[in-house]
């Protein structure tokens, strides 16, 4: 796929004033700091389209920005830690939650992971919650390029370990790295072909 044009569109809390849900959509999330912004902004080759931030819980909004003027790209608030206060967060929690369990159009969720870390344990907790709630997500390898390649092998393999114990079939997984560019094809490869199922 192409990024012919990418632009911000809205940013809200309030899931009623989404766009319309007739587009396909996917929405990125993950930990405070995981490198979100930076992939977002690799994926559509814009520099600040998202805001990055060495500051945890920079994103504090749904932040919907439209891409080809065929499918959303959505930026959702990082999960636990941020240097927001805890009523705050139980906010954040509230209306990300409303939204991925109430957005009709969003095809699949990008549940993005530091590929330097051992599995989380806030990290696995949101994908059994995903898959409780019948969410669609696959997961995103984050800072490939920050390690060995025994070291991400190790890695990868202890959190399919992980996820094996209480998962029958593990989510299509991805491995990226914004600052060399790595796994963009393969990212935009799954959202074309996934566009095909939008009705």
């Amino acid at each position: 796929m192409e990024i012919k044009s990418a632009k911000f569109v809205i940013s809200n809390t309030d899931v009623s004033k989404c766009p319309l849900p007739v587009k396909p959509e996917y929405a990125f999330i993950g930990r405070s700091n995981v490198g979100k912004s930076s992939l977002i902004n690799m994926l559509v080759e814009r520099k600040d389209m998202a805001k990055t931030s060495g500051k945890p819980g920079k994103t504090q909004l749904i932040n919907h920005f439209g891409i080809n003027d065929t499918w959303y790209l959505v930026d959702l608030p990082g999960y636990g830690y941020a240097k927001v206060s805890k009523d705050r967060r139980d906010i954040f929690q509230a209306y990300i939650s409303e939204y991925i369990l109430e957005r009709k159009n969003l095809l699949c969720l990008m549940v993005l992971l530091d590929s330097r870390l051992e599995p989380q344990k806030i990290d696995l907790e949101f994908m059994d919650w995903c898959g409780e709630n019948s969410v669609p997500f696959i997961m995103v390898f984050t800072k490939i390029d920050k390690l060995s390649k025994k070291q991400f092998s190790d890695n990868i393999k202890h959190y399919k370990d992980e996820m094996g114990k209480h998962w029958d079939e593990l989510p299509e997984c991805f491995y990226t790295s914004a600052e060399k560019k790595e796994g963009r094809k393969e990212l935009l490869d799954f959202i074309e072909k996934t566009n095909k199922l939008f009705k």
